[in-house]
């Protein structure tokens, strides 16, 4: 009986999320060890790297595949931030770059099998989410000092209405960073579990299976699209929220 528990809690749609350590570390009491969502991390850095050393190194005025996925990358965030910041953007160009290849490549990563999603954790989308929140708060503050406070009462809005508005204001506010990083996480963490309990199926209908395996392919195919969706919607998010802080209202 401990046997069936054991190997059912191994095939669990949720186990896939389970943090596992790789390189047990402990400095002063605190556990810092090198775990599964870290190897991920480093993985995704280096891909990267990689992909922009590759697609830099040799260019030329036909593109090779390297260059060509390289400056598609850079002209499609180049682009988001030119339609959502304007030109005042392109200083923060560096960090959205970072941001929305960090989330698609580790968001791809994670689709291949037995490897690790650490966006699906909320600790990672909540600590990049919070990275983002008080960046955009800080940049307000430079660029406006107190005058900052004004973007809490809209623009229109009558004197006698302002202790309504501004609490509203203040706490649509601080919810940016939490509505960030539970959209993130959620979708990653639904989107997985689905195709696990899905994949499930397959092997244990037997012949039977093609039906669920049709459907796996299927909805793959949906979750690489929601792996990029997601780190376009957390990269044009970090955008609009620069320019709140850039422009005010």
């Amino acid at each position: 009986m401990a046997t069936d528990t054991h190997g059912g809690e191994n095939h669990s749609p949720l186990a896939q999320f389970e943090i596992k350590e790789l390189l047990p570390i402990e400095v002063a009491g605190n556990n810092i060890s090198f775990s599964n969502s870290a190897l991920m991390m480093v993985i995704t850095t280096t891909l990267i790297i990689l992909l922009m050393v590759a697609g830099t190194r040799k260019r030329a005025m036909i593109p090779g595949r390297w260059q060509a996925l390289a400056e598609l990358c850079y002209e499609f965030v180049a682009n988001l931030i030119r339609d959502t910041v304007g030109n005042e953007g392109r200083k923060y160009f560096p960090f959205i770059f970072s941001l929305f290849m960090f989330i698609l490549i580790g968001n791809m990563l994670g689709l291949l099998p037995y490897s690790f999603t650490f966006t699906s954790h909320i600790a990672v989308t909540f600590a990049m989410a919070m990275v983002v929140f008080v960046g955009v708060t800080i940049l307000g503050f430079a660029k406006h000092g107190i005058k900052f406070f004004t973007f809490f009462v809209p623009p229109g809005v009558p004197l006698w209405m302002w202790p309504l508005m501004i609490p509203i204001e203040v706490i649509s506010y601080l919810s940016r960073p939490v509505s960030l990083a539970m959209r993130l996480f959620a979708n990653m963490l639904a989107g997985h579990t689905l195709l696990k309990v899905f994949a499930g199926f397959v092997p244990a209908l037997g012949a039977a299976g093609v039906l669920p395996l049709a459907f796996v392919g299927a909805l793959t195919g949906l979750e690489l699209l929601i792996a990029f969706l997601q780190a376009y919607v957390f990269a044009i998010l970090t955008c609009l929220y620069i320019n709140d802080a850039l422009h005010l209202h």
